[in-house]
């Protein structure tokens, strides 16, 4: 079976100035990622993986070369075109969580949506049933800081899939978490995975993602030093 091609970097590149130095992020980087893949960009700490995942995520602007989302070649979309992308296509969840404080579990998932443009009494149902589904039933009225670093990761897991996106970039989403909690919540984002057939993209170093992932691309020094399939 075939499946369709979410995204698609060609020759990508990145570079950087520090201090009049000229340092090179990314080198030529070329990379599939299809519908339902649970995929792994892996290497050490600078090896360039939250760049990658950063010019995927339209985050930032490569120096060279082309990141297409659904074939579309978002090199040449203007800045209000792409945070309509980022709105509707792609879910994000940092390793920070990145919720908003003053807003309840409930009501950070219903923000998206009203950027979108979803109806009140729509927003709120879409919302509670995700958040349910990753296991929140009863905390959609909790904010930030009366809920434990795993539940924050599970809403910004929420928050990163109640619109559909086509497509949820993890930057070391495991990373703040003890291991129990990590693997709790890794299970969590590879059942989403298996029965809903979201696309999920991590950057990471954690064992427990890898182990997991169908595909592993390693960098190293901001090239691809090898894939592995599972």
């Amino acid at each position: 079976m075939t499946y369709p091609i979410i995204v698609k970097t060609e020759g990508l590149k990145k570079i950087y100035i520090y201090d009049s130095q000229t340092v090179q992020a990314l080198h030529g980087i070329n990379l599939t990622v299809t519908k339902g893949d649970f995929l792994a960009i892996a290497g050490p700490s600078g090896s360039g993986k939250t760049t990658l995942l950063n010019l995927i995520g339209c985050l930032d602007t490569p120096s060279n070369g082309k990141v297409f989302i659904e074939d579309e070649d978002v090199s040449v979309f203007s800045r209000r075109k792409l945070s309509k992308l980022r709105l509707e296509k792609i879910g994000f969840i940092f390793q920070e969580y990145n919720l908003i404080p003053v807003l309840t579990a409930l009501e950070n998932l219903e923000y998206v949506m009203l950027l979108q443009g979803w109806e009140s009494e729509a927003r709120r149902k879409m919302a509670l049933t995700i958040l349910h589904e990753v296991g929140l039933a009863g905390m959609e009225n909790r904010r930030s800081n009366q809920m434990s670093g795993g539940q924050q990761q599970r809403v910004a897991v929420a928050r990163a899939i109640v619109t559909e996106p086509v497509i949820v970039l993890a930057d070391e989403p495991t990373a703040n978490l003890d291991s129990q909690t990590g693997l709790s919540l890794l299970g969590l984002m590879y059942s989403l995975n298996q029965t809903k057939g979201i696309t999920f993209l991590f950057s990471t170093h954690d064992p427990m993602v890898m182990e997991r992932a169908k595909r592993i691309i390693f960098l190293k020094d901001g090239r691809v030093d090898r894939e592995e399939t599972k």
